[in-house]
């Protein structure tokens, strides 16, 4: 039996992202091919990407991307989304055979839209409508799988090695203007589909690196709002934590950063800046079961751009590169250069310092 100390988890898992400032939209092959740098950060139980700007024929409609695990499941969770959504286009996600991935699920993805007279019903606007509708069917509908749910973007994952869930799903075939990625080397939780990464609601998705050893509190706290964290991973809640944050509160990108990586109250007492040292107080003062300890470095997609985030400590690296319009973000130099061999300002963002690239106005 080896000993700890002598297995190397290499700082666990390996995440990557991709954006055009000017919306300028790029295959999925490079993302991809990106991973295999990183390849020994993985073990084979996880990889995934999200795309952005991958659907404009129905940039209007919520992209649902699902696992089924039989015809009839799926079949039950289609009178369900009837109920519910106009379905404008239902068909099987394009995938081709390779032996490194196997056992999959029946994969399927909607584009739909809400029935007025449902949201009416439930006294709830459309994102919110949206939301509780893929928490109700991950969470009673057993075998049926919610795994991206926003407008003109989509998660796909699987398990296996990042680079091979890229050709799995025929990634090269799609474009879009900003690409995240993710090599999942899981520690204290199993692989399977569903806990693969990117994590995704509406139109936000989480890919992490590390550890959260305040998932419990975290839990425990959103679930009071109608979350649901059932996915078998840590991950999940920090999806849930961001959209409670910006969507539902209204914070600001930064004022969420703050929030999740809040600076240790020494170094809020050190700001020399009033407003500054009020701000941040007010966050930690407001949220503070929404902190989240432990190492971790991660990239949250949205609508329009990309946040990089360390935990404040820095536990797990992280850096950054850019070239012409395109930023670039890894967790190794070795795959930024894979994107960009001529990537220029490569650097380490600090600990708790949020990195927020957005798209110009109307680009995409």
């Amino acid at each position: 039996m080896k000993r700890e100390g002598e297995v190397r988890i290499p700082s666990g898992c390996a995440i990557a992202a991709v954006i055009s400032k000017d919306g300028n939209r790029m295959s999925g092959q490079k993302i991809y091919e990106c991973m295999k740098p990183m390849h020994d950060r993985s073990n084979g139980l996880g990889g995934g990407f999200a795309g952005y700007g991958i659907y404009p024929e129905y940039k209007d409609f919520y992209a649902f991307h699902m696992f089924f695990d039989d015809r009839d499941t799926r079949k039950n969770c289609e009178v369900f989304l009837k109920e519910r959504f106009e379905i404008v286009k239902s068909e099987i996600i394009p995938t081709r055979k390779i032996p490194q991935i196997t056992n999959e699920p029946d994969i399927w993805r909607y584009f739909v839209t809400p029935l007025k007279s449902m949201m009416e019903k439930m006294q709830t606007d459309e994102k919110e409508f949206v939301a509780r509708s893929v928490m109700k069917i991950n969470t009673e509908m057993k075998g049926a799988f919610v795994f991206s749910s926003g407008k003109n973007m989509g998660a796909f994952k699987a398990v296996g090695f990042s680079e091979d869930v890229g050709v799995f799903y025929r990634l090269e075939e799609y474009e879009g203007y900003s690409w995240t990625a993710h090599g999942r080397y899981p520690t204290n939780t199993p692989g399977w589909w569903g806990g693969a990464h990117p994590f995704t609601l509406l139109d936000y998705s989480i890919v992490h690196n590390g550890e959260i050893s305040s998932y419990d509190a975290n839990r425990r706290f959103i679930e009071m709002f109608g979350y649901k964290c059932n996915l078998q991973t840590d991950t999940e809640v920090i999806t849930y934590i961001m959209d409670y944050l910006i969507r539902v509160k209204g914070l600001t990108l930064k004022e969420a950063a703050g929030v999740i990586a809040a600076p240790f109250w020494s170094t809020i007492e050190g700001k020399s800046d009033p407003a500054e040292r009020e701000r941040l107080t007010y966050l930690r003062t407001m949220f503070p079961s929404l902190l989240v300890t432990g190492p971790f470095s991660i990239v949250l997609g949205f609508d329009g751009g990309l946040m990089a985030l360390n935990d404040r400590l820095k536990l797990r690296s992280m850096v950054v590169g850019e070239k012409d319009d395109k930023v670039y973000i890894a967790s190794e130099e070795a795959a930024i250069r894979s994107m960009e061999p001529d990537a220029e300002n490569i650097w380490a963002p600090t600990g708790g310092e949020p990195v927020i690239i957005k798209v110009k106005d109307g680009a995409y």
